[in-house]
């Protein structure tokens, strides 16, 4: 088909929650708030990693830095669809849709592969405990958090540059509250059904094999344990069970999408949803609740603002 025949879509249509008004007004309220919470609930991690001492350890710079992510992720996506609960014609640039997805793409992925890279360090700090400081040098961990976030890059420069050069040029509308990749591969005037495989296989492969590997890791490293049951034991248990449901939370939704077929538009935004706002919520109070590090350091960080 000859794209100089038609023109260009400048824009795409979000279609995002229906309802009445005063649903939207509800959406907007309870989104606002969860944003507001994600944002000082991460941001609160990422201050006491900086600020206390005692967490200058591997596992809390990775924390932290997964923190970051899970802000950024959320601000990608949540205040669009916050500000669209407002609006009748809720739209997105053509230039706006194609940073959002590389955006997304570069965060989601990151985080995939940090996630990986703290699996790495629990594994060290418990099958090889006498090497962990040697192993998990600042160097170390400064490469691991660089690495995920070049792997993150180069996974959605993959994905971006076969949609970027599509020819979008009639249907505009996207069945979620972002530019969701695999409905947006859906739109051009050509026959996209191989490309749209392709993609959907790619991120399915990156998301399915840093589940195995996280998998992997948590196998070796709960055989460890059971072999062991010293105090210290009893602490990387319920470190690794904050980890494990944080993976769960984050992978679950993932590959539901990349799963399931696109038929429930509903269920897709329902699991849009969910790890895009309600995993980076969680990921703070999963990682402070239960940790008595974090818990202490937000003791003191409270009797340094009391005392001043």
């Amino acid at each position: 088909m000859d794209e100089g025949n038609f023109s260009r879509v400048t824009e795409f249509v979000l279609h995002s929650f229906p309802g009445p008004p005063e649903l939207q007004l509800f959406f907007f309220a309870f989104f606002t708030l969860l944003y507001v919470s994600i944002v000082l609930g991460n941001f609160l991690i990422v201050f006491m990693v900086i600020s206390e001492p005692a967490l200058h350890t591997p596992m809390y710079f990775l924390l932290s830095n997964l923190s970051f992510l899970d802000i950024c992720l959320s601000t990608l996506i949540t205040p669009k669809m916050i500000v669209d609960f407002l609006t009748d014609h809720k739209t997105i640039s053509f230039e706006g849709c194609m940073i959002q997805i590389f955006l997304m793409h570069a965060f989601a992925g990151g985080e995939m592969m940090l996630l990986v890279a703290m699996a790495y360090d629990r594994y060290v700090a418990i099958c090889r405990p006498l090497h962990y400081a040697t192993i998990m040098s600042l160097h170390k961990c400064t490469g691991l958090v660089v690495g995920s976030w070049i792997l993150g890059v180069l996974h959605s420069l993959s994905q971006l540059v076969f949609v970027v050069n599509l020819p979008f040029c009639g249907p505009n509308i996207i069945e979620n509250f972002f530019c969701d990749l695999p409905l947006v591969v859906k739109l051009p005037c050509i026959d996209t059904s191989t490309l749209e495989k392709l993609m959907v296989s790619d991120s399915g492969i990156v998301a399915m094999g840093s589940f195995v590997l996280l998998l992997i890791s948590y196998m070796v490293i709960l055989v460890t344990l059971r072999r062991r049951s010293s105090a210290g034991m009893a602490k990387a248990r319920a470190t690794l069970t904050a980890h494990v449901t944080v993976v769960t939370l984050f992978f679950g939704p993932i590959l539901l999408i990349y799963s399931l077929p696109f038929n429930s538009f509903l269920l897709n935004k329902s699991l849009s949803v969910f790890y895009t706002v309600f995993t980076p919520i969680l990921n703070p109070l999963i990682y402070t609740l239960r940790n008595k590090d974090i818990i202490l350091a937000m003791q003191k960080l409270k009797k340094r603002h009391v005392h001043s």
